[in-house]
């Protein structure tokens, strides 16, 4: 059997996930890449991130950590994914 990629994930999928961040209006993360940025070039970033992700050479970057205040007091953390890879 000769395996193109490594792992066989739908362009569609990441088509899908992108659309759910673009419609949440997805804040920047550590890259400081907003959407609207991302949206630029959003077929050529999405393709790369497909690529790496069904090769298998895809690590995600850091994710950027802020505080959320709670009603009752004290903070909890929110993670902020990075849009591009």
């Amino acid at each position: 059997m000769n395996k193109v990629k490594s792992f066989d994930i739908p362009k569609q999928l990441i088509w899908d996930a992108y659309q759910r961040v673009r419609k949440n209006h997805g804040a920047a993360g550590i890259d400081e890449i907003s959407i609207k940025m991302f949206h630029e070039e959003h077929k050529e970033q999405l393709y790369k991130l497909w690529n790496r992700m069904s090769s298998g050479s895809y690590f995600p970057p850091p994710v950027e950590t802020i505080l959320i205040p709670k009603k009752l007091g004290g903070e909890r953390p929110l993670g902020i994914p990075t849009v591009t890879s």
